[in-house]
Parts: structure tokens; C-alpha cells; sequence
């Protein structure tokens, strides 16, 4: 019990860096959005899971991935942090830019011819593994949680818990999204989430980087 209270806040602020990774919507949220608003909720809905399950998908092979590297390699863990410390503040710095700018975010179909549901997951499914930017992201969000001899039901409480937060932001944001009043709302709160946002990940930055364990 008292290994599960020593690992439990790196798992919680794992939990948040995701949750609000996703709370500033990039590409894949923008293409549920616009998904939903044009073609359907049903479409909208397909793509959030297939986005969903890529996301799942990034998030095991990098928790396991880092788990079998730190039982080798247990000096790997500083420059592991280094790089999603930084990735942390480009973010942070992504999101202070966001907040200052007075443009409202767009959101667009995709490109192409109308698709089944099945059509649409598959495509969100390729548009996430596919995405450059999510190993980065994912090995930041499990370093906040993983330390250099942590167990491996660490990484399985990471990956469990941001498949579940995914899988329902995800779903959240198709179904929510789907009518023009809820992105009238968020743009209008827009700049203060991006604020808040650039907080958050500048403080999960530094305290990677100046983190020794």
C-alpha cells in the first residue's frame, strides 16, 4: 500500500498532462469537431474511437516501451525527461501563444469522399498513429509517472487510465461538438483555457527537468 501512495501522484499528473493535452484541441479534435458539425454525429463518433484507439495504441508501446529500456537501462531516465521536460514547455509555449492570439479555432472535415463509420474510425485510427508529434507527447506524459524503478503495474495504471479519459473525451467532444452553440462556447472561453493550459505544462515541464528520480 504504501508503494501505491509513494507512485500515485506521477500517475495523477500523468492523468492531468493528458487530460489537458486533449482540453486544447490539435488536429484530431478539430477533425471530430468539424466531422461531427458537417457530416454527422455518427461520423464524428466513429472517428473519435478509431482516434481513441490510436491513442491507446501510442500509449502502450511507449509505457512498456520505456519499462524495458529502464530495466536495463536505469540512466536513461535523465535523458527520457530532458526531452519530454522541453516538449513540455513547447507546449507551454504553444499555449501562451494561443491564449495571446485573437484567432477562434477551425475546425474542418476531412478531406475526401463521404465513408462508412467503420471508413471513418479506420481514418481516425491512421490520422493518430500516423501523427509525429504523439511519440513526443506520450513519452512526456509517462515520464511524469514513470520513474527509473517504478513497477511494471505503474505503466499498466498510466495506460488504463488515459485509455479511459480518451476513450470519453473523445466520444464527449463528438457528441458535444456536433452542433455549432458548443463551439460558440468554447471559443468564447478559448483564451482562458489556453492560459490555464500553458500554466499546467510549463510546471510539468520544470518539474521534470529539475526532477533527479
Amino acid at each position: 500500500m504504501e508503494q501505491f501512495y509513494f507512485y500515485l501522484p506521477g500517475i495523477l499528473l500523468a492523468y492531468s498532462a493528458f487530460l489537458l493535452g486533449i482540453a486544447s484541441p490539435g488536429p484530431n479534435v478539430l477533425a471530430i469537431i468539424g466531422t461531427s458539425m458537417g457530416i454527422g454525429r455518427q461520423s464524428g463518433i466513429s472517428l473519435a474511437m478509431g482516434v481513441a484507439l490510436g491513442s491507446l495504441c501510442w500509449a502502450l508501446l511507449t509505457a512498456f516501451g520505456l519499462s524495458a529500456v529502464l530495466a536495463t537501462y536505469a540512466s536513461a531516465m535523465l535523458f527520457i525527461k530532458i526531452v519530454g521536460g522541453f516538449y513540455l514547455l513547447w507546449l507551454a509555449y504553444k499555449s501562451f501563444r494561443a491564449a495571446a492570439s485573437k484567432q477562434d479555432m477551425t475546425a474542418k472535415v476531412l478531406n475526401g469522399n463521404r465513408r462508412t463509420p467503420a471508413g471513418y474510425f479506420a481514418r481516425g485510427f491512421i490520422i493518430q498513429m500516423t501523427n509525429p508529434k504523439a511519440a513526443l507527447a506520450w513519452i512526456a506524459i509517462i515520464s511524469l509517472g514513470l520513474g527509473p524503478h517504478a513497477p511494471l503495474w505503474v505503466a499498466f495504471a498510466i495506460v488504463a487510465g488515459t485509455a479511459i479519459l480518451s476513450l470519453v473525451i473523445h466520444f464527449l467532444y463528438a457528441v458535444a461538438f456536433s452542433t455549432p452553440f458548443m463551439v460558440s462556447i468554447y471559443a468564447r472561453a478559448r483564451r482562458w483555457i489556453q492560459g490555464v493550459l500553458g500554466a499546467f505544462f510549463a510546471f510539468a515541464g520544470l518539474k521534470l527537468l529539475v526532477s533527479r528520480s
